[in-house]
Order: C-alpha cells, then structure tokens, then sequence
C-alpha cells in the first residue's frame, strides 16, 4: 500500500511530468506522441506502471502545483457567478482549497452546498486583499462589470480592479504559479470579415465594455516580469445560470425570434469554458500567453435560435428588425436608464455590439499549448441549458 501511495503521488501531483521534462531535456533519444507516457520512459518504469501524460514540454518555468505534493490554494474572484460558480465546482473536485471574493451583498447561492471558503475584501482597496492572497497558489480573477452606465463605471469595475488585484498579489510576497485574467472577445473586437479571430488579431473594440477588458489585459503584460499571468477572452458564455443568452431562450419560448443582421459568432458552454480555464492555469506553456477558449466553431444565429426552438419544442417566428430601428431602440432605452439607479439592457453600445457579422475566434492556440478540445456539441448544451431553465423555473 505504502509502495502504490507514492506512485500515485508520483503520477498525480506532476512529479512525472517533470521526469519527463528532465529526460527530454537529455541526450537521450525520444519518440513520444501527446496524450501517451513517452515510450524510452515507460521502459524505465516496466514493472512498475505506466502513466497516462499529455503535452509534457521542455519549459524553464515549470508550474510550481504540478510539482507539489500539498493541497493547493485558489483565489477566485467573481465566484457568485456564472463562470465563477462553475470553476469553483471544477476546483472543489480538482482537490483545490478555494478562497472566493464576496461583496456583503453576494448572492451566494450557487455556493451553499461546496467547501470554499467565502472572505470579504474590496477589488477597489488591494489592502484589503495582500493578507488573503498570502498562501494562494493560482489567482482566478474572473469579476468583472458587463452593465454599467459610464464607460468609467466600465473601467473602475474591469480595468481598475484588475491592477488593483496584481498590486496585491506582488505585495503579498506569496510565489504565486499563476494568475489567470477572465478577459473577453469584446476586448480584440469583432471580425473585420467572415474568418475567426485568433490572438494576432490586432485590438480594435467598439464598446467601453470592450476597450476596459483591453486595459485589463494590458495591465496583466505590465505585471508579467513578476508575475506568471495568462489571460483567457471568451466568446459568448451559455448553460446553466446564464442570464444573458437566457433572455434569448425567453424570446423564443413566447414564439419570436429576433434577428438582428446576418451574423456568425462563436460559443462556449460554461463547463467547457472551466476547463480551459483550469487547464491554462496548470500548465508552463500558457505562462505570459493569452487565449481564445471556444468550442472552434462559427454558427448563424438563426442556426442557434433553430436548436433553441427544438430544445423548448416550440415553432418561433423570426422577426428581422432593422439596423435602424434597433438604434432607435438602444437611443430610447438608454434615454429611460438616466431616471434609473440601473444600468438599460440595451443601450447604444450594446446594439453597435449586437448588429456586427461576426463574433467568431478560434481556439487553435489553446489546443495546441494545453490540448484543450471542448467536450459538450452545441445540440447537447442547448438542450441541457434549455432543461435547467425549465427545472428552476425560469422558463
């Protein structure tokens, strides 16, 4: 027993991986494929076992939680909602000790039935934040502000909070293996034609939205000589809890399918996007790098509103509003927001956001430095997500 417990913690902390690196590192020659142990390894281990590896590659920074045999710490911010909640269930079940960020007002309920443990801090004072960031292995900042009134309330709430957390976790003093920034596709801007996005794709965002995550990610290289810092931008986030692609599903329940254009965009489910975010955080290769996480497909919105239909086994007229009209719209709503405390739902830059041809990135990059390939197709995440809303009683 005691013999098969220190081969697991031989395989499982990483110390394999870094067997590997050290051979290939060698003279000695190998043949090794992704996702198999290289074979001139095995023979060292015959007898003993054999380990399943994926990607090891020569780096001169390893990741310091592959190589450790303790329970690692993550720090995540934006943990109450729809990607944070879904990466906390990922760490929690990944082993991690999770630290989640809250806001006296926090609806923490996605949270109630996982061991993390909930501290209070502010994104707006980094003192706050230096002694809880002392023991952390990876920080996840994934908060950040999707509706505001001003582009100030933008970047205070994305831009602004993003330097204050890096400004605490150098000040910590702690060696941190890594700190992941949740950035956006709306921080490039949309596709200048019909192809994909990638990570070349020169910045060019249309919204205040967009250009605060920009700024975010621009603070991230800034800190990136002291820090290990790999951004992650999403495209359209769907699944379980969403509230944006929700008002979608709503729409079409009642029997009308709003088009706006002829576009393309790309997607990712939410436990996909998880995943990515996990797997960029643990390995050497994604350090200083930035990443699309997709699902590496373009789809017509009209498509997507046609699996919506079928998912909710309703018919939905589509109705083709015109680009003016739809300005018309977002100048009045934004208009009746100024009498509110709340920010409008559609505004000005949310309809310039919503009337470009394409919202499509590709995934290649994150594929080919930590293998990740998403796990859920289209067909089946609508249907899950269209199912959820259901048995909660949104829909």
């Amino acid at each position: 027993m005691r013999i098969a417990s220190q081969l697991l913690d031989f395989v499982g902390t990483g110390k394999a991986a870094a067997f590997v690196e050290e051979i290939q590192s060698s003279s000695l020659p190998l043949v090794g494929f992704p996702g198999f142990f290289d074979a001139t390894v095995g023979f060292c281990y015959l007898g003993f076992f054999s380990i399943y590896f994926y990607g090891a590659k020569k780096s001169t920074k390893p990741d310091s939680t592959l190589l450790s045999s303790h329970t690692p710490t993550a720090f995540i911010t934006g943990g109450t909602g729809l990607v944070g909640s879904h990466l906390i269930e990922l760490l929690v079940t990944k082993g991690f000790r999770v630290r989640c960020l809250i806001r006296p007002t926090s609806d923490t309920r996605w949270l109630k039935n996982l061991a993390v443990d909930l501290v209070h801090g502010s994104l707006r004072e980094p003192d706050t934040l230096v002694p809880l960031l002392r023991d952390v292995d990876i920080i996840y900042h994934v908060a950040g502000v999707t509706k505001a009134k001003t582009e100030r309330c933008y970047f205070e709430g994305n831009a602004e909070s993003t330097r204050n957390l890096l400004s605490a976790a150098l000040s910590s003093g702690a060696p941190h293996d890594r700190f992941v920034l949740v950035s956006s596709l709306s921080a490039v801007g949309p596709g200048l034609d019909r192809a994909p996005v990638d990570e070349s794709t020169p910045f060019h965002p249309i919204t205040a939205y967009g250009r605060s995550k920009m700024k975010a990610e621009e603070y991230c290289r800034e800190a990136a000589a002291k820090l290990p810092v790999t951004v992650i931008r999403p495209p359209a986030v769907y699944g379980p809890r969403d509230r944006d692609v929700y008002a979608f599903f709503k729409s079409i329940k009642h029997g009308l399918q709003p088009v706006i254009g002829s576009k393309v965009v790309s997607l990712i489910h939410v436990r996909d996007l998880a995943e990515g975010i996990f797997e960029s955080s643990r390995h050497p290769a994604a350090i200083g790098k930035t990443y699309f996480i997709t699902n590496n497909e373009q789809y017509d919105w009209e498509f997507v509103g046609t699996l919506v239909a079928r998912a909710l086994g309703k018919k939905a007229i589509r109705v083709r509003i015109p680009i003016i009209l739809a300005y018309g719209i977002g100048v009045a709503a934004q208009a009746a927001s100024y009498f509110s405390s709340k920010p409008a739902l559609l505004n000005i830059e949310k309809v310039r956001d919503l009337v470009q041809l394409n919202w499509s990135c590709s995934g290649r990059r994150a594929r080919e430095d930590f293998g990740f390939v998403p796990k859920i197709p289209i067909e089946q995440g609508i249907a899950e997500t269209a199912a959820w809303y259901r048995k909660n009683g949104w829909l």
